[in-house]
C-alpha cells in the first residue's frame, strides 16, 4: 500500500469512518474509499463496496480491467449497556467475544464498581444521556437500556433515538414497552424513532435466565447488524413472546 492510502486508511480509522481498500491485482496502486466520498467510484465497485460493509468480509472482485481485492475497513463495533445489572454481566461478555467494544452506564456507583467487570469492559458512573452524548454513537453502535427503571431508561433511549446506533433495545415485557412508548411520544419523540426500540429487547427464544436473555439480545443485535432494521422488526412482529405471560422476552417486567 502506498503511502497516500496508507494515510487515508489511518484517517479513516481515527476518525470512526467506514472504508474499504480496493487493490488492482494487476499491480496498479491501491486506493482507499469511504462511502459519500464523491461519485469517481464505477457502478460495480460501489455496489462491492456496500458488500464489503455490510457483511465485514474481503473478497476478490473479477473486473473487465483485471480482478480488485475489496477488503472492508468498519470501525469497531461498540455496545453501550445501560444498567450495570444481573442480564450486563453475560451480555458484556458475549459481545466483547462478538468484538464489540463494551461500555457499561449507570449512574448508580454502587451497581457501576470497575471491580465487577472484566478489564475489556468500560463502566462510567454516569447519567445516560450525558454518558452516550460524549461516545458519539453511529452505525456501527448499539445501545441496549437494562434498568426497568424509567429514570435511567427513558433518558438513555431519548439519546438513542437521536443518534444513527443500528439497535436501539429495552427490557421489560409488552406491557412495560407499551407504557415506555408513552413516555417517549409524550417527550416528543416521532414515531419512526419509536420503531426502531426494540421491546420487548431480543428474539423471542422462551429466554428466562440472564445468560439467556443476554443470548437472545446479542442474536437479535446480530440479525439487526447483518440483515437490517427491517427485517429484525418483522421477525419481532411475528414473534411469539419470548417468555410466558409475565416475564421478558427473556425475563421482562
Amino acid at each position: 500500500m502506498r503511502r497516500a492510502a496508507l494515510e487515508a486508511a489511518v484517517a479513516a480509522r481515527r476518525e470512526r469512518r467506514p472504508a474499504v481498500v480496493l487493490t488492482p491485482l494487476g499491480g496498479a496502486p491501491a486506493i482507499v474509499w469511504s462511502p459519500g466520498q464523491g461519485d469517481d467510484l464505477a457502478s460495480d465497485l460501489r455496489e462491492a463496496v456496500a458488500r464489503a460493509l455490510a457483511t465485514d468480509e474481503a473478497f476478490t472482485l473479477e473486473r473487465p480491467d483485471g480482478p480488485v481485492f475489496v477488503q472492508p475497513m468498519n470501525p469497531p463495533l461498540r455496545l453501550a449497556i445501560v444498567g450495570a445489572v444481573h442480564v450486563a454481566e453475560p451480555l458484556s461478555a458475549f459481545a466483547v467475544v462478538l468484538g464489540y467494544d463494551v461500555t457499561i452506564v449507570d449512574p448508580r456507583r454502587a451497581f457501576a464498581r470497575a471491580e465487577r467487570w472484566p478489564d475489556r469492559v468500560a463502566v462510567r458512573a454516569e447519567w445516560p444521556d450525558e454518558a452516550l452524548a460524549t461516545m458519539r454513537l453511529d452505525r456501527r453502535a448499539a445501545v441496549v437500556a437494562l434498568t426497568h427503571d424509567p429514570k435511567i431508561d427513558d433518558p438513555a433511549l431519548l439519546a438513542a433515538v437521536r443518534t444513527p446506533a443500528f439497535y436501539v433495545g429495552a427490557l421489560g415485557s409488552r406491557k412495560t414497552h407499551a407504557s415506555r412508548l408513552r413516555r417517549l411520544a409524550q417527550a416528543g419523540v416521532a414515531p419512526a424513532d419509536l420503531e426502531r426500540i426494540h421491546g420487548p429487547v431480543g428474539l423471542a427464544i422462551g429466554a428466562r435466565s440472564p445468560g439467556e436473555i443476554a443470548v437472545s439480545i446479542v442474536a437479535q443485535m446480530t440479525q439487526a447488524l447483518r440483515c437490517g432494521a427491517q427485517a429484525t422488526a418483522a421477525a419481532q412482529a411475528a414473534g411469539a413472546p419470548a417468555a410466558p405471560a409475565g416475564a421478558a422476552p427473556g425475563a421482562a417486567g
